[in-house]
């Protein structure tokens, strides 16, 4: 893709599910300037306590685990706003984003996690859309569709509905993603001092070397971060079946 074009985003990720905000939490961590634009709700929400996701054997409260995984993206780098995205546009070199608050974002890729919405491809020449009773996006194991650049995440690249399934996806499409840009491979490690350097060795993108007392100022931050988000019930009520409307 040419360096020398302008863009407003490097990542415009579309829809704010477990899936968009995993893909954004590793294009944003990977210094790529990630943006979500989040039309809510995402689906999640609608599940009365989340049993089968890693790391909660008793289960968690959904929009509590959702509110967690955009906190991980935000503290990442990524930004996010409300609102719906109306039309991706393919341009010389990437894409422009159209949205229903008269937003127009230059990006250079896409990445769309919109569960089974697909309308605002349409313009998108190349993309291959699969009816199902529901719609999908024709797209590889990494998410890469016909179009250079632009990516299908989670449900909508026709994964299962599970949340750790659209998650794991997420993060898979964004390092192919990384991959694509010819971005160097990182491990997300936060690793202790001198694990890397040690042995001459480059710190990979991605990574950080700390060291004891700034990996325990970090446990105790994390410990202290749970804490309150479980300290009490989530305020907002859970809807009931079969009307769902309370979002």
């Amino acid at each position: 893709m040419d360096e020398q074009t302008e863009f407003d985003r490097s990542v415009v990720v579309v829809g704010g599910g477990v899936a968009g905000l995993s893909a954004a939490t590793f294009t944003a961590r990977h210094d790529l300037s990630t943006l979500v634009i989040d039309a809510g709700p995402s689906i999640l929400r609608r599940n009365a306590h989340v049993e089968n996701y890693p790391g909660f054997p008793a289960g968690v409260n959904s929009r509590r685990l959702l509110e967690l995984v955009a906190a991980g993206a935000e503290e990442a780098g990524a930004d996010r706003v409300g609102a719906r995205v109306t039309a991706v546009r393919e341009t010389a070199p990437g894409f422009v984003v159209e949205t229903d608050d008269d937003r127009r974002i230059r990006t250079r890729a896409v990445v769309a996690a919109t569960k089974n919405e697909t309308g605002y491809l349409d313009p998108v020449e190349g993309v291959g859309v699969i009816d199902r009773g529901k719609t999908f996006v024709d797209a590889d194991e990494r998410g890469r569709t016909g179009v250079d650049g632009l990516y299908a995440a989670g449900r909508l690249a026709g994964k299962p509905h599970q949340a750790i399934v659209a998650a794991g996806h997420g993060a898979e499409v964004a390092v192919g993603l990384l991959e694509d840009a010819d971005r160097p491979f990182y491990h997300d490690w936060t690793a202790p001092d001198g694990y890397f350097t040690d042995r001459g060795r480059a710190v990979p993108p991605g990574c950080a070397e700390i060291d004891e007392a700034e990996r325990t100022a970090r446990e105790e931050t994390a410990r202290e971060r749970m804490r309150s988000a479980f300290a009490e019930p989530h305020p907002s009520d859970q809807p009931t079946h079969p009307s769902l409307r309370e979002e």
